[in-house]
C-alpha cells in the first residue's frame, strides 16, 4: 500500500524497507491488533486522498477522514489496516 519493498531477513523474518532505503523495519507475528492509539505511528505519504482510495481498496477503512493542519495542503488521516490495527497517514508539501 505504501510501496514499501519487503524481504526475507537471514533469520527468516519478514520485513520491509520504505520507497527512500531510510527506514526499515520488521513485521511481528502474532500479537493482537493494536486498536486504539497509545503512540501512534504516522506514515508520510504523497497524497492523502491516494493514499485512502487505496486503503479502502486494500481492505482497510477510514477511521479519521483527511483534516488539513496549520499550512496548505499539510494534512493527516488516521485509517484501519484489515486486521483493525489503527494507523495514521500524513502529508507535508514539504515532506
Amino acid at each position: 500500500m505504501f510501496g514499501w519493498k519487503s524481504r526475507t531477513r537471514g533469520d527468516g523474518s519478514r520485513a520491509f524497507d520504505d520507497t527512500t532505503g531510510a527506514v526499515s523495519g520488521a513485521w511481528v507475528l502474532g500479537r493482537e491488533p493494536q486498536r486504539e492509539a497509545g503512540i501512534l505511528a504516522y506514515v508520510m505519504v504523497d497524497s492523502i486522498d491516494a493514499t485512502l482510495i487505496v486503503v479502502k481498496s486494500a481492505g482497510g477503512t477510514v477511521a479519521s477522514p483527511k483534516t488539513a493542519l496549520g499550512s496548505k495542503d499539510e494534512a493527516f488521516a488516521t485509517i484501519r489496516d484489515p486486521a483493525g490495527n489503527l494507523l495514521g497517514i500524513y502529508h507535508s508539501p514539504n515532506g
